[in-house]
């Protein structure tokens, strides 16, 4: 197969450990440049010193890059402000653009739940990392029966939290939430993100909490595994931390499913998940820099192989 041509644009924690991922994962695309706009960045500086191409004048600069022409791919990992700026720049141009910030400009893409759904898309947004992580569960149990609410929490370390995720606390919770429901099948949803300080570091934790009614539990257990089996196969580090959980819920059902009354025999299934990074760039406890890249890395090789198989028809 072919390879592709792709950038990154923003050259912090996200996108220099996407950087890395491209130039040791990667089957099928090619880096050609990472584009920054602070001169004198870590990321900026690691990316030279392993032999990229680099800008630091933002997505003008990509464009005027000698090789903008055949780059296929663009992955954006700034912000959800700045990624609407840089999608209307590069609009004109037909580029593919994978985003990794919570704008939801175009569909959500969960690669273990829908990616074949929406390999055409000009603009595919990667959720969030919490997202990631979560939904295929949501997903999962969806599979078996609906799900009337779902809510996830997200733990992740401090330390792992760049300006760009920070500024995105919000539309972290509002883009999560929306994925929740129309990726992961859920009638209501609900994202919590916390940015643990502990020290040492701590892995990246995920809790999926799911109202369910009169659960099948042994169908919901085998198709959890099945979607963790799933994501594992392109994030290593994701696994269950312990065995699925069933609760009969006791307490008045509208603290629970969004005001919404769905009557007797409802149930609580509760998923816990670990997620250790590759340590390509931080440490192994930044699984949620490693889960957002991974996936958004695993729509860009199946764009290649869409790609290929296009040409040759």
């Amino acid at each position: 197969m072919s390879r592709i041509k792709a950038a990154v644009i923003g050259s912090g924690n996200i996108g220099t450990d996407l950087v890395i991922k491209l130039l040791r994962v990667a089957q099928h695309v090619e880096l050609a440049v990472l584009v920054g706009i602070d001169p004198a960045s870590d990321g900026l500086a690691r990316a030279r010193s392993l032999g990229v191409d680099t800008v630091d004048s933002g997505v003008r600069g990509l464009i005027e890059h000698p090789d903008f022409a055949d780059i296929h791919v663009v992955f954006d990992s700034t912000s959800a402000r700045a990624h609407l700026a840089n999608e209307e720049a590069l609009r004109p141009y037909g580029k593919r653009l994978i985003d990794l910030t919570p704008a939801a400009i175009g569909p959500f893409v969960v690669p273990a739940v829908n990616l074949a759904e929406h390999l055409d898309a000009p603009n595919v947004n990667m959720v969030t990392c919490g997202g990631q992580a979560t939904i295929p569960i949501v997903a999962a149990i969806a599979a078996v029966t609906p799900v009337h609410y779902a809510e996830i929490v997200a733990s992740i370390s401090s330390r792992s939290a760049g300006p760009g995720t920070r500024a995105n606390i919000d539309e972290f919770t509002m883009t999560t939430t929306a994925a929740i429901e129309k990726v992961g099948g859920a009638a209501h949803g609900k994202a919590i993100i916390v940015l643990n300080p502990a020290e040492p570091p701590l892995i990246m934790r995920d809790t999926v909490l799911a109202v369910v009614t009169d659960p099948d539990q042994d169908a919901i257990r085998n198709s959890v595994q099945d979607s963790i089996s799933k994501v594992a196969a392109y994030v290593p580090g994701y696994r269950l931390k312990q065995n699925v959980q069933f609760t009969e819920i006791d307490e008045p059902v509208t603290t629970l499913t969004g005001g919404v009354d769905k009557g007797p025999g409802l149930w609580k299934v509760s998923v816990f998940l670990e997620v250790e990074g590759a340590a390509h760039y931080l440490p192994a406890y930044a699984g949620n820099l490693d889960i957002m890249t991974s996936a958004a890395l695993q729509v860009a090789e199946q764009i290649a192989a869409n790609m290929t198989v296009e040409s040759t028809r």
